[in-house]
């Protein structure tokens, strides 16, 4: 998967215009707050997914406009392809010219992965990062996924509703219907989890090894109360019914669901302890590199096209040896990667070289060979 030329209007803070990136390393380089982030962003909008800044999709349309206009020609599945994003308050999409329902179904013709200082999160704070790393990587491979989570969150605030409605004096005796579809649907977002870390799982040791020089082991589980990874779909559901019959007590006294997958957590050890509570933050940093790299891996495996790696400062915190790794791992990749000082990846052979001042975009690929 290579993108081959990107367009923007109206984001952010870049300057109208466009860059045609080279299908190798593309590096984008000046002083923070000059827009780097920002073109990555643009890109990983034609994921389907949404900011993985976590703004709002209205957030990124240029102050004083009304609308925010983006194009990609990306060339994936053996041809090329054309893609384009307006963003009002929300964001429609369209692809070979075709209007889709939404932007989120352009998941699953381009694929991206993407690391920002954001995503130290994934390691430091609590499980919803961590729920959210597990399924936005299990839409990218099978984009009917998201679907599932809306069919669960639907379910969940339903039950949520009855049991504040209880609390208030309604008859629970809808309760048990309730019940028995959201553990269905629960069941299913725990057998596509669980999947997801079976196969994800040896890529993450792997890669650790590799950026640790072998001298570290990260291990990581899905904690859940439907049961394990041995555990069959059909046994989660039935664990999920009895849990919510177990916490009923508790779910009216509180007016929410307290158990169930929204609630379930992937849990990141290195050397045998917590990472989030004992690691270093270049282990930290290293940890999450190898979730997002692993995701790359098993994307490329199961969809036959190697994703865009959207790389945003990657290498603070890194030392040398992690640095070569990194660098070395993701060769012949598309890579974009944003730093404030290029030195450190100038080591590369080819590839291309971006400015990025004040929202606008210069080639600077001719100076770099100068």
């Amino acid at each position: 998967m290579v993108v081959e030329r990107l367009e923007y209007e109206g984001f952010r803070n870049l300057e109208t215009g466009g860059i045609q990136p080279v299908p190798e390393v593309n590096i984008l380089y000046g002083q923070n707050g000059q827009g780097k982030t920002n073109l990555l962003e643009a890109i990983w909008f034609f994921t389907g997914g949404r900011s993985f800044r976590g703004a709002r999709d209205s957030d990124t349309v240029q102050f004083g406009r009304e609308k925010a206009k983006l194009k990609i020609e990306f060339f994936a599945q053996e041809r090329k392809q054309q893609a384009e994003i307006t963003v009002e308050k929300r964001r429609s999409a369209s692809l070979g010219g075709i209007l889709l329902p939404s932007a989120s179904r352009l998941a699953g013709h381009f694929c991206a992965i993407v690391f920002s200082p954001a995503h130290l999160t994934l390691i430091k704070d609590g499980p919803e990062g961590r729920r959210r790393f597990l399924d936005a990587a299990y839409c990218q491979l099978r984009p009917g996924y998201m679907r599932v989570l809306a069919e669960y969150q639907r379910i969940l605030m339903q039950r949520n509703a009855l049991l504040k409605n209880i609390r208030n004096g309604e008859r629970a005796e809808a309760l048990e219907i309730w019940d028995e579809k959201l553990a269905g649907a629960g069941a299913r977002v725990f057998a596509a989890r669980t999947a997801y870390i079976r196969k994800i799982t040896p890529a993450v040791k792997e890669i650790y090894s590799g950026i640790s020089g072998g001298k570290e082991i990260i291990d990581i589980e899905y904690s859940s109360s439907a049961g394990d990874l041995t555990v069959s779909p059909e046994e989660a559901r039935q664990k999920l019914i009895s849990l919510f019959k177990q916490s009923v007590g508790t779910d009216i006294e509180t007016g929410f669901t307290t158990s169930g997958p929204h609630r379930d957590d992937l849990v990141v050890d290195i050397e045998g302890k917590a990472a989030r509570l004992f690691a270093s933050q270049g282990q930290q940093r290293s940890a999450v590199l190898a979730l997002k790299l692993a995701e790359a891996s098993v994307l490329r495996e199961v969809t036959g096209e190697q994703p865009v790696a959207l790389l945003d400062d990657v290498m603070s915190e890194l030392d040398t040896a992690r640095q070569d790794y990194v660098l070395n791992h993701i060769h012949g990749w598309q890579v974009f990667l944003t730093c404030c000082d290029p030195s450190p990846v100038m080591r590369m052979n080819g590839g291309k070289v971006f400015r990025v001042d004040k929202g606008r975009i210069t080639d600077m690929t001719s100076e770099r060979g100068a």
